[in-house]
């Protein structure tokens, strides 16, 4: 039998896939049906101060290929996160808590709130990509590490962060120092790949309606970058910290890869809006046979075993 649990800083996860934040997640009766399903952890919408209708629709899309949003951070506020907690907890599996800010000074507010209600992991969401007007701290070492310094002094949960995709070495070098200074338990990557465009030729015109069109990018034409971040990581702190893959996950194929690059778990964001939950299932089966067919009896066995030319 194939074992597709994972251990992330010391919490056993009963599947190695799960929700990304914004998938599916917001609501309490979305995060309840993730609690019944078969995702191997319940991941909470990255939460704000104030609850948040988010940006004006249309602000999703799937294409052939990928995904284009631009949500704006539609979420209920930290407070009713708090609340749910407790209730999320009784599925058994892991709640997850992603905290997110429109300031640096909302973090410490939330994470403080939040780690109260004793999640099982939180994760640090520096990347969010569509807040008009607002730049991604995760691209400004200066800026995550002000924010990761004081919410480290606040979480005594296991504490992650959300990274944006970096395309550049020198970034993830940088990224890096800083992470490696603050005991961070666990790594998430990547976000969206923010900023594309998609157009629909026939209609003449973009395919949602925040920001002119610019949203973020996700699916599987976002899978090279993702399994380059999770690589670089995960080579950067010699697999030391359990990273958790995301981005263009599609098939039990894509997450084997993002194991073999480093990635300890997988999270799963367009073919999850696109196909519902019963997803969770078809990923356990279809990596349970590629591992089986491989000779790997669990995910830990393959991570990060890639082979470099």
């Amino acid at each position: 039998m194939t074992d597709l649990s994972t251990t992330i800083a010391g919490v056993r996860f009963p599947s190695c896939f799960m929700n990304a934040a914004g998938a599916l997640c917001v609501t309490r009766d979305e995060l309840v049906a993730l609690g019944k399903s078969a995702a191997g952890a319940i991941v909470t919408k990255s939460m704000t101060v104030e609850p948040r209708q988010g940006n004006p629709e249309p602000r999703y899309y799937g294409f052939p290929g990928g995904s284009i949003n631009s949500m704006g951070l539609p979420n209920l506020g930290y407070k009713a996160y708090a609340e749910l907690i407790p209730e999320l907890k009784r599925f058994g599996k892991p709640v997850v808590a992603s905290v997110a800010g429109l300031c640096e000074e909302d973090f410490p507010t939330i994470a403080a709130a939040i780690n109260a209600a004793q999640p099982d992991l939180i994760e640090v969401n520096l990347s969010c990509p569509n807040i008009p007007g607002k730049p991604q701290i995760g691209y400004d070492p200066e800026s995550s590490e002000r924010v990761i310094k004081r919410v480290r002094q606040i979480i005594t949960v296991p504490m992650g962060l959300k990274l944006p995709p970096y395309f550049d070495p020198a970034h993830h070098e940088a990224m890096g120092k800083v992470i490696g200074r603050y005991g961070i338990d666990f790594l998430n990557m990547i976000n969206s790949v923010g900023n594309g465009l998609v157009v629909d030729p026939e209609r003449e015109a973009v395919v949602i309606k925040p920001k002119g069109g610019f949203g973020g990018l996700g699916g599987r034409l976002i899978k090279p970058v993702a399994l380059a971040n999770v690589r670089a990581f995960y080579k950067i702190f010699q697999g030391r910290i359990p990273i958790i893959g995301t981005g263009g996950v599609m098939d039990g194929v894509d997450a084997f890869e993002h194991l073999l690059c480093g990635a300890s778990a997988i999270q799963v964001g367009t073919v999850l809006v696109e196909e519902g939950l019963d997803v969770f299932g078809r990923l356990d089966k279809e990596l349970a046979g590629i591992l089986a067919r491989k000779g790997y009896r669990s995910v830990a066995e393959c991570r990060g075993m890639v082979k470099e030319l």
